[in-house]
């Protein structure tokens, strides 16, 4: 029998051992608790699951130490010639945990080709609840969340920014959906410009940033008013936070 691939959630940014507290705000006990049992993970960065994993430890102690637990690396370098043999442990018997850098994994993720390839070799999938920042904008926006697209990156060249901003917004008014997309975060002031100065007056246009997070900031208005607000200097305080775009034409 192969082991139980879990997708475990994340938090959507750092939260420090001195905060720890605020992790059952995040990830449920439930969460913790079977990660905790977990000897073997594949996560986006080892490095951040280590310190996620101490965050679990300091609630639930970890089954293992954290020294001998198993982290292997999948990310944007990883070829899909080395897929095959993250899935080894699951195999064997051994159920393995799925992490993404923040949030849900295999979700604007690269862990979703492994669940893919799970799935393709009768390892059994079991997603657990946790945090989505694309469904917790959607929820705050106020934005039609019967109908919505994601589209990761737009283009960081300010013309074809532009263009692909047009489409979607054309989209949106014809299809009455919601357009969500995210952007790097030093590039969050650019991006937020770009819309206002493109979109149609009416537009509505949502800036979710650090969601979950004591800091967290989100703000809903129109194209017309993000114009005003931008030349007044009030801009959001998003410079390098995770932040999400959404726009309803």
């Amino acid at each position: 029998m192969p082991g139980t691939l879990y997708l475990i959630p994340n938090t959507l940014g750092g939260i420090n051992a001195d905060c720890a507290e605020m992790l059952t705000q995040i990830i449920p006990e439930d969460v913790q608790r079977l990660t905790a049992r977990l000897t073997c993970f594949i996560a986006e960065n080892a490095k951040t699951t280590r310190a996620f994993l101490k965050l679990i430890d300091a609630r639930h102690p970890l089954g293992t130490p954290i020294q001998q637990i198993s982290i292997a690396e999948l990310n944007i370098n990883t070829e899909a010639a080395q897929l095959p043999a993250l899935l080894d442990p699951l195999r064997a018997g051994k159920d393995a945990g799925l992490i993404s850098e923040a949030g849900v994994p295999a979700v604007a993720d690269p862990g979703a080709q492994l669940v893919r390839l799970a799935h393709a070799e009768g390892i059994p999938v079991r997603p657990l609840v946790g945090p989505s920042s694309l469904l917790l904008a959607i929820m705050a926006s106020g934005l039609n969340g019967q109908s919505f697209a994601f589209h990761g990156y737009l283009p960081t060249d300010a013309a074809q920014r532009a263009k692909r901003i047009k489409a979607l917004e054309e989209r949106s008014r014809g299809e009455r959906q919601t357009q969500l997309f995210i952007e790097t975060p030093y590039r969050n002031a650019a991006m937020l410009e770009s819309l206002a100065a493109t979109c149609h007056p009416g537009t509505a246009i949502c800036v979710a940033t650090n969601l979950t997070l004591p800091s967290e900031q989100i703000r809903t208005q129109s194209a017309a008013q993000w114009r005003k607000d931008l030349a007044a200097g009030n801009v959001p305080d998003f410079h390098k936070k995770p932040t999400v775009f959404l726009l309803l034409g």
